[in-house]
């Protein structure tokens, strides 16, 4: 059994611990209906707890860690774009997975580069470059500098909008996102190379997909354990660079 699947039959113990509990913030009061909500959210969520059983930054490190589970995408020795990386989860599973901090010996080791125009904390085995939009110039123009020639295994993003509650809006703006990091991808990845970005779903999405699909040989829509209920986010997933044409 898989490190992610143990990790998952302890979510469903804690789950169900704290359904019979039935537990409540008591630290409600004086804060806004939205803040009293989350909080609430937050303390029924087997993942939150788990992640800081396992160390992990965010619970959203569970997403990455059951994909890889089952598409295995993250191998010691290959190099990693995280994009829209902060608070790091991501980045802390592909550290892991890919021995970029050498902590396998007899494994090749991996390069890591997280990016987020949020500040993030340094991560052991990764280049983290925090404070920077990856959707300007600079930011990618900086990640370029930094892989100094080499070219991507894997560029996943988990890059999202602030959302504004306006769905057809909210939706818009990461499919921008997503296109800004497939557009990035297809210049500074490999041949067969994998690429993993974050939707929400829309009228735009199955154009994206599609677009995708031009440049990878196989695209599965994946819509994690971890993915909350109410939420509409779904993650594609693309295999197999098929490389850019330069004649």
């Amino acid at each position: 059994m898989s490190n992610f699947w143990k990790s998952l039959m302890t979510v469903r113990c804690i789950h169900t611990c704290r359904t019979s509990l039935r537990e409540t913030p008591n630290n409600l009061k004086g804060k806004s209906v939205s803040s009293q909500k989350w909080l609430v959210r937050q303390l029924k969520d087997p993942y939150v707890e788990l992640a800081k059983q396992e160390k992990y930054r965010c619970r959203s490190a569970f997403k990455l860690l059951e994909i890889n589970d089952r598409f295995n995408i993250l191998i010691p020795g290959l190099v990693v774009v995280d994009c829209g990386a902060a608070p790091g989860s991501w980045t802390q599973v592909a550290v892991k997975h890919t021995n970029a901090d050498g902590s396998i010996s007899n494994k090749p080791k991996g390069i890591v580069f997280a990016i987020d125009r949020l500040p993030i904390y340094p991560i052991d085995g990764a280049t983290v470059v925090g404070n920077m939009d990856f959707t300007t110039q600079l930011a990618q123009d900086t990640l370029r500098n930094l892989l100094n020639g080499k070219q991507v295994d894997l560029v996943m993003s988990d890059m999202a909008p602030n959302a504004s509650g306006v769905k057809h809006m909210d939706h818009d703006n990461i499919i921008r996102l997503a296109y800004l990091a497939l557009k990035f991808a297809l210049h500074i990845s490999k041949v067969n190379a994998t690429f993993l970005a974050k939707l929400w779903d829309g009228g735009q999405s199955t154009q994206f997909e599609q677009d995708v699909g031009k440049f990878y040989k196989n695209i599965k829509i994946v819509r994690p354990a971890a993915t909350r209920d109410d939420s509409s986010e779904k993650f594609v997933l693309a295999k197999g660079f098929k490389g850019l044409k330069t004649s």
